[in-house]
C-alpha cells in the first residue's frame, strides 16, 4: 500500500472533494497520477473519492497530501496520519451512464446503479455534468422520470409519521422573492397538520427555501432531530442536504448550479424524490407562470403538471399542481436576509408587510388545508386568515424556530446602492432573471445578506429619480460587480413614458 501523511489544505471546494500531491512524490510517480485523475484515500476504515490536482513548488512536502475542507471533513482525517492513496475502483454504472449520452433509454436497474455511485460520491463532476446534461432538453420520457425518482429514494433514507395526512408544499422556482414556505409551515402546522418540510438551498437563485431559513434559525437538522422537531411542533422547515433523503438528488443539485441547468425530468425526480422520502402523502406544487420565470408559458406548465402528476401517482403521492402569476417577483427582498425580513414583516402582521407575499402564502396555506380535510372546499383561505391574524401562526414559528436551535435576527449588509427611474412613468414589467441576476452578483446566497429590495411593483407610477431597488453588498467590489452588470443590460424594470395626447 503507499501512503502519505494527511494535511488540512485549508482550501474550500465546496462539496467536490480535492487532494493536492507533490508531482515529484512516491506515490505520484509510482502510480502514475495525471492532474484531475480521480484517486481513492482511505484512513482509518473510511473511504473518500477526491480529484487530483499536482503542486510543483515548496509548499507542500513531498510526503504530505493536502485535503481540501471538504475532502478532510468527509474523511475525518488527522493531521499526520496515514492515508492510503490508490486508484478508484472501476464503476461498471459508468456504462448505464455512457448509454444516455448516445441517446439511450435508462431503466430502473441502470439508474439505480447510477444513483447509488452518485449518493457515494463515486463519480468526478465530470461525470456527474455529463449525467446532468445528457438528461437535458426534454431526454428524459416519464417512464425514465419515474424510474430516476424511485431510485433517488431508494438509495437514501426515508421517514415516517404515525398521523396522516402527512403534507408538504413545493415551488418549482424562478420567482424571486416567492418565499411562501416560511409563512404556510407555520399556517398550517397551527391548525394540527403534520408537515415535516425540508428545502433546498439555491441552485440558479439568489436564495433557496432553506438559505432564507438558516437566517432565522438553524437548518443543518439530522434525521433525529428533524423527527424530534415535527413530534413537537407538527412540522419543520429544514435543509435537505444535512439529512439522507435522497442524497443522489443534492450531488446533482450541486453540478446544476454551475451549469445553470435545471430539466424537466430531473426536476420532477429531484422534488418528488425528497417529497417521497420524507414522507409526505399529500403535495402542492406552486408553478410561477411568466415570460421572466423558470416556467415560461402554459403550454410548458402543463406539461411540467402532467410529468408530476404522473410520477406522483406512480409512487402513491396525491400531487395537485397550482399555476400562479410569475410576472414579477413577490414581496420586496431578494436573498436570504432580505427575504427573511419580509417573512418576519408578515407574520409579526406589520403595516409596511408586503401584501403580495401575504395573499399569495394565504392561498397555498388554504388549499393545503382543504387537502389536509381540516377545511371544506373554498373555505381554506378564510381558516389560513384567521390563523394568521390571530397570531398563531407567529407563535407556531417562533416555535419551530426554537425547537430547531433558536429564533435569530437576519444581518444587514455593509454596501448599498439606490437605482433610480430615469423618467416618470408607469412600471410596465419587471424582469424576474435580470433582478435576480445582480442579486447573484452581489454576493447571494453565499453572502446572506446580500440581494436586492425593490420598491416597485408592476402597474405602480414612478416619478423620475424615484428608487426603482436597492442592491445590497457586503463589500464595495461585489456591488460595483453587480452594478456594472446592470449598465449593460436593458432595464430591470421597465418604466413606460406616458403617451402624450395628440
Amino acid at each position: 500500500m503507499r501512503t502519505l501523511l494527511a494535511m488540512r489544505a485549508g482550501i474550500d471546494t465546496y462539496q467536490q472533494p480535492v487532494v493536492y500531491m507533490r508531482a515529484d512524490c512516491d506515490v505520484c510517480r509510482a502510480e502514475g497520477f495525471e492532474a484531475q485523475a480521480q484517486v481513492e484515500l482511505v484512513a482509518r476504515g473510511r473511504h473518500v473519492l477526491a480529484i487530483l490536482h499536482r503542486v510543483n513548488d515548496g509548499w507542500l512536502p513531498a510526503d504530505r497530501i493536502g485535503l481540501s475542507e471538504v475532502a478532510w471533513q468527509m474523511l475525518q482525517a488527522r493531521d499526520g496520519e496515514e492515508v492510503v492513496v490508490r486508484h478508484p475502483p472501476l464503476l461498471d454504472s459508468l456504462r448505464h451512464l455512457r448509454t444516455k449520452v448516445h441517446g439511450g433509454r435508462l431503466d430502473y436497474p441502470g439508474l439505480r446503479a447510477l444513483m447509488e455511485d452518485v449518493s457515494r460520491n463515486r463519480l468526478s463532476d465530470i461525470h456527474l455534468a455529463a449525467f446532468v446534461t445528457a438528461c437535458a432538453g426534454g431526454r428524459l420520457d416519464i417512464d425514465e422520470t419515474v424510474a430516476l425518482t424511485r431510485a433517488m429514494v431508494d438509495v437514501g433514507e426515508r421517514l415516517d409519521w404515525p398521523a396522516t395526512p402527512v403534507m408538504d408544499k413545493h415551488c418549482v422556482g424562478g420567482l424571486p422573492g416567492n418565499r411562501t414556505t416560511l409563512l404556510v409551515v407555520p399556517i398550517v402546522t397551527a391548525c394540527g397538520v403534520l408537515m415535516p418540510k425540508t428545502s433546498s438551498r439555491a441552485i440558479t437563485s439568489p436564495a433557496g427555501t432553506a438559505d432564507t431559513m438558516e437566517t432565522l434559525a438553524p437548518v443543518a437538522l439530522e434525521m433525529g432531530a428533524v423527527r424530534r422537531v415535527v413530534e413537537r411542533e407538527g412540522g419543520c422547515i429544514a435543509w435537505g442536504g444535512a439529512m439522507q433523503l435522497s442524497p443522489a438528488d443534492d450531488v446533482l443539485i450541486r453540478v446544476e448550479r454551475p451549469l445553470d441547468l435545471d430539466s424537466e425530468g430531473q426536476l420532477v425526480a429531484s422534488i418528488l424524490s425528497k417529497k417521497a422520502a420524507v414522507g409526505a402523502q399529500r403535495v402542492l406544487i406552486d408553478m410561477p407562470v411568466g415570460p421572466t420565470a423558470k416556467v415560461r408559458t402554459a403550454e410548458a406548465a402543463q406539461s411540467l403538471s402532467r410529468g408530476l402528476a404522473a410520477a406522483g401517482a406512480a409512487l402513491g403521492l396525491q400531487v395537485r399542481t397550482l399555476l400562479t402569476d410569475g410576472t414579477q417577483p413577490v414581496g420586496r427582498g431578494i436573498g436570504p436576509a432580505l427575504e427573511a425580513m419580509d417573512v418576519m414583516a408578515v407574520l409579526q402582521r406589520r403595516p409596511d408587510a408586503p401584501q403580495d407575499l401575504r395573499e399569495r402564502a394565504l392561498m397555498l396555506a388554504g388549499l393545503l388545508l382543504e387537502m389536509a380535510d381540516k377545511a371544506a372546499p373554498g373555505q381554506g383561505l378564510e381558516l389560513a386568515r384567521q390563523v394568521l391574524d390571530d397570531g398563531r401562526a407567529l407563535r407556531k414559528f417562533v416555535a419551530i424556530c426554537e425547537a430547531q436551535g433558536g429564533l435569530r435576527e437576519p444581518r444587514h449588509a455593509a454596501c448599498s446602492h439606490v437605482v433610480t427611474a430615469h423618467v416618470g412613468g408607469r412600471v410596465a414589467a419587471i424582469d424576474n432573471r435580470l433582478i435576480a441576476r445582480a442579486a447573484k452578483l452581489a454576493g447571494a446566497p453565499r453572502d446572506p445578506a446580500a440581494g436586492a429590495v425593490l420598491h416597485v411593483h408592476v402597474g405602480d407610477t414612478v416619478e423620475p429619480r424615484q428608487p426603482l431597488y436597492t442592491l445590497h453588498a457586503e463589500s464595495p467590489g461585489e456591488l460595483a460587480y453587480a452594478l456594472s452588470f446592470l449598465q449593460a443590460q436593458l432595464p430591470v424594470v421597465d418604466v413606460r413614458e406616458p403617451v402624450s395626447a395628440p
